[in-house]
């Protein structure tokens, strides 16, 4: 038996109980229906057979589910903080016992490859350790002395919270979003993208049984025409997390205008990958096709945009060409296979459209631009590269969000500035030269939150997540995770008397 054979093996195992049982909406620690009946599908991105019917949860499911995170907020909040650590930390020992099954099961509901996902569990227990070990210092402040007086600062749990995760890398992000808010004393309600929602079933049913109370954490399936929506607007949910696209992040803050929800948003991204002719072109290049082709490209922070010096421009873009073009697509569950299929029809049809795009605008399809033939005929794209292209295409401005690269030459630094800021995104841009001054100028300039130089993406988790103009509102990691999930307070003392003004007398 093959590895691959061996894989698809395990997944069936895996995925039987969703086939039979279908996805639950899970509330108040119990597993349940959607409140009207209703179900939809989950379909496999391989070969668009259905995995399981999901509840199709509405606004009487939300209102359940935030009343349940309401009345279970109290216990949880006073809860000491060095109990909460405890009991993170066997969600992710719990995490980590299963992590086998929750690689196999994404893998199969996103089209990720198994080489990426199997990494994903064990990042979503990190995750949690990481915030666990923080939960008995969350509630930490300052002291602050003046003449007269001294001010003491902590800082306490907003409230029940929604979170709102996205279809592309869903186990990983929900832990990025649940376990910081679990570790500073709120209570939870989470509702996953329709595309993507089996993991989230697994986690929160993880967590019950390493032992976390129930109403703390529940779950919510859904559209989110229907089921977000009445999330956003619910009056005892205090804020919302959300990772998804710009137009959503918009209609978010308008739908909790009224009731002035706090709101953190991880949007879109155009990110440019800057190579200049004296950094390590090699390097580079790896780098610059790892976060792209990577994870089928449908991530926020892929280097969908290469900018490149001109002199060296036509040799770079042949290498990353000639990387692109060996790139193995395939099933998501083959060992061997860097570029699954995409998410969903729906998403194909949209990356598939900038093909006819590109060759509309005048750009060049140096490899890749058409659908690939793929095990199961699902929703597979080849791995693309437009050259050619410049500033004012839409290849240039859009996100695309899948397995595609445009390439613009530049000649200095100032014009390299101004076509990696020119767009409406800020999330994260990649560096690459041996020129320290010059990475100190440019990263000085560049509008993103998260900028890499001399490499690719590699996360911190202490350091600052998130990104300016439309990509987003608000940083993740570390401490200022925390300033989203609580409220910070003061409490002056007086250390002496002092003169009060006397009124009516």
């Amino acid at each position: 038996m093959t590895a691959f054979e061996d894989n698809l093996g395990k997944a069936e195992t895996y995925l039987a109980r969703f086939r039979e049982h279908g996805v639950l909406n899970h509330i108040g620690g119990e597993a349940v229906p959607a409140v009207s009946g209703e179900t939809f599908q989950s379909i496999s991105p391989v070969d668009l057979i259905p995995l399981a019917d999901v509840a199709k949860g509405g606004a009487d499911d939300v209102d359940r589910a935030a009343k349940a995170a309401k009345e279970a907020f109290s216990e949880w909040r006073e809860m000491p903080g060095a109990e909460r650590k405890k009991l993170l930390h066997k969600i992710a020992d719990a995490i980590v016992a299963r992590a086998e099954e929750i690689s196999f099961v994404e893998s199969v509901d996103t089209g990720q490859a198994i080489r990426f996902m199997s990494k994903a569990a064990l990042r979503g227990a990190e995750n949690f350790r990481f915030f666990a070990d923080r939960a008995s210092e969350a509630r930490d402040g300052q002291a602050l002395r003046t003449e007269g007086q001294l001010n003491i600062t902590s800082r306490r749990p907003i409230g029940p919270v929604g979170i709102i995760t996205p279809w592309n890398t869903p186990f990983m992000l929900s832990t990025w979003k649940i376990a910081p808010a679990l570790a500073a004393g709120c209570t939870v309600v989470h509702k996953p993208a329709e595309f993507s929602p089996l993991t989230a079933r697994l986690l929160v049913e993880i967590a019950e049984e390493a032992g976390l109370p129930k109403g703390v954490w529940n779950l919510v399936n859904g559209m989110g025409e229907d089921a977000g929506k009445a999330l956003t607007e619910h009056p005892d949910i205090k804020a919302i997390g959300f990772v998804g696209e710009g137009r959503t992040g918009s209609m978010i803050m308008a739908q909790g205008a009224a009731t002035l929800k706090r709101v953190h948003f991880e949007l879109g991204g155009k990110n440019p990958v800057i190579v200049f002719a004296d950094s390590d072109l090699e390097r580079a290049a790896d780098a610059a096709v790892f976060m792209i082709y990577s994870l089928n490209g449908e991530r926020c922070t892929s280097s969908s945009r290469l900018l490149v010096e001109d002199s060296i421009y036509d040799a770079f873009t042949a290498k990353v060409a000639e990387r692109a073009s060996r790139i193995k697509v395939g099933h998501p569950l083959d060992p061997d296979t860097v570029v699954g299929p995409l998410i969903h029809p729906v998403h194909e049809k949209k990356v598939l459209s900038y093909f006819d795009i590109a060759r509309s605008e005048g750009a060049t399809i140096a490899t890749g631009g058409e659908k690939a033939d793929g095990p199961g005929g699902g929703c597979y794209v080849k791995p693309t590269l437009f050259t050619d292209a410049t500033h004012s295409m839409r290849i240039s401005k859009e996100e695309i969000f899948g397995p595609v690269l445009t390439a613009m030459p530049f000649r200095d630094e100032a014009e390299a500035l101004a076509l990696a800021n020119d767009v409406e995104y800020g999330l994260t841009a990649y560096l690459w030269t041996s020129d320290l001054t010059r990475a100190l100028r440019m990263t000085d300039r560049l509008e993103a939150g998260m900028m890499w130089v001399n490499s690719e993406n590699i996360r911190h988790l202490p350091a600052p997540f998130g990104g300016v103009k439309n990509s987003g509102i608000g940083r993740d990691g570390g401490d200022w995770s925390f300033d989203f999930y609580m409220e910070t307070v003061n409490m002056a003392f007086a250390t002496e008397a002092h003169k009060i003004p006397k009124l009516g007398q």
